[in-house]
């Protein structure tokens, strides 16, 4: 690599390397993931809208980019920082270098730097925003980044959910038993994956449906999609959850999950810095099971605000916090987690069939 760039955090902070991917300029909140594999699925999960990626694993791009393991039309980071790049991938199906995929998107990356210091100086002081640039100098991009936005006053379900409904297509003509739909507001494509498998009609709409809308569209069952930002600012999505309460079965899933509590009347607050990776403890309560689970979010809800019905089913194992909820009386389930996996073990794909068994058991 022989172009220089530089990582620059809003407390100051510097760290120094090679460019890789666009030479561009980019903005956003620092975070580390500590999946061992999975960085296609990473570059490509709308939950990290906004932010800078910052793997933990050390050797970034050994196996190459493919036309599969992709869970967005598009990357959705704003900039990817990485340990050590490897430009020659060996893997039958690779397609691509990651250098040559972040040019795509129009992506700038950065290699060389000590990944483990970034990672502990964010363990210590907390996420926070930063620039990744090969363009300007230290002292113009900490400037520059005072002026920028906070990540946690931007709404960025918008830009990443669909403008449009439609309908996945498992390309396996197979019968439906039921009629799902999912409120994107970020979804992971392996969620319609599995729904597809499980014999299940889905149908993708925009976060901003109404809920009158979504209920003509008769579904047997709702999911609230994962996504990315600060659900305090999604107001719009949570007046319209509350119109289908009650109404139809509903499976929350990391951002659903927080936006069905918000929506019964419970705050959600800021993690310093976020659960995201593919190895987190969680303690189901009904059954005392213990999964490994894969995450990626920013924000939980407060257990002591809980109210309106809705019960703790599932708590993480490593802090405490809530990791899934049930409601007394309503067909109503959620999961702050990933079951869908991507990258991570799909261990958890049982919240799936516990959903379409409330789906069934709602028919009877």
């Amino acid at each position: 690599m022989s172009n220089k760039a530089i990582l620059v955090l809003e407390d100051g902070t510097i760290y120094r390397g090679d460019a890789f991917g666009a030479e561009e300029t980019a903005f956003g909140e620092i975070i580390f993931i500590t999946s061992m594999t999975g960085y296609q699925e990473m570059l490509t999960d709308p939950s990290f809208a906004g932010q800078i990626v910052v793997p933990t694993f050390p050797l970034i791009g050994n196996y190459g980019i493919n036309l599969d393991d992709v869970e967005s039309a598009k990357i959705q980071v704003r900039g990817f920082v990485v340990r050590e790049y490897c430009p020659i991938p060996s893997n039958w199906r690779s397609m691509a270098t990651v250098d040559e995929y972040l040019k795509t998107g129009n992506i700038p990356g950065l290699s060389g730097i000590d990944t483990r210091s970034l990672t502990r100086h964010i363990r210590s002081r907390g996420v926070m925003m930063g620039i990744l640039t090969s363009e300007l100098t230290g002292s113009e991009a900490l400037h520059e980044l005072k002026q920028l936005p906070s990540y946690g006053d931007t709404d960025f379900v918008k830009e990443v959910s669909a403008k449009e409904p439609f309908e996945w297509s498992s390309g396996q003509g197979q019968q439906h038993t039921y009629n799902i739909v999912v409120v994107d507001m970020g979804l992971r494509f392996n969620i319609a994956r599995i729904l597809s498998r499980l014999g299940c009609r889905v149908t993708v709409v925009p976060c901003t449906i109404s809920c009158v809308d979504l209920l003509a569209m008769e579904p047997d069952g709702i999911v609230l999609s994962p996504g990315p930002g600060n659900p305090a600012l999604l107001d719009y999505a949570i007046e319209n959850i509350k119109g289908l309460l009650g109404k139809k079965p509903i499976l929350g899933i990391c951002l659903g999950h927080q936006l069905i509590g918000r929506a019964f009347g419970a705050d959600t607050f800021k993690l310093k810095f976020g659960h995201r990776g593919a190895n987190h403890p969680v303690l189901d309560l009904a059954t005392g099971k213990v999964h490994i689970t894969s995450q990626n979010h920013g924000y939980a809800i407060d257990t002591d605000s809980l109210k309106g019905g809705l019960q703790v089913s599932h708590i993480n194992l490593n802090d405490g916090t809530i990791e899934g909820l049930k409601h007394s009386s309503m067909p109503i389930t959620t999961i702050q987690y990933h079951a869908e996996g991507s990258p991570g073990p799909q261990d958890n794909t049982y919240i799936f069939d516990g959903f379409l068994q409330m789906i069934k058991e709602g028919r009877r």
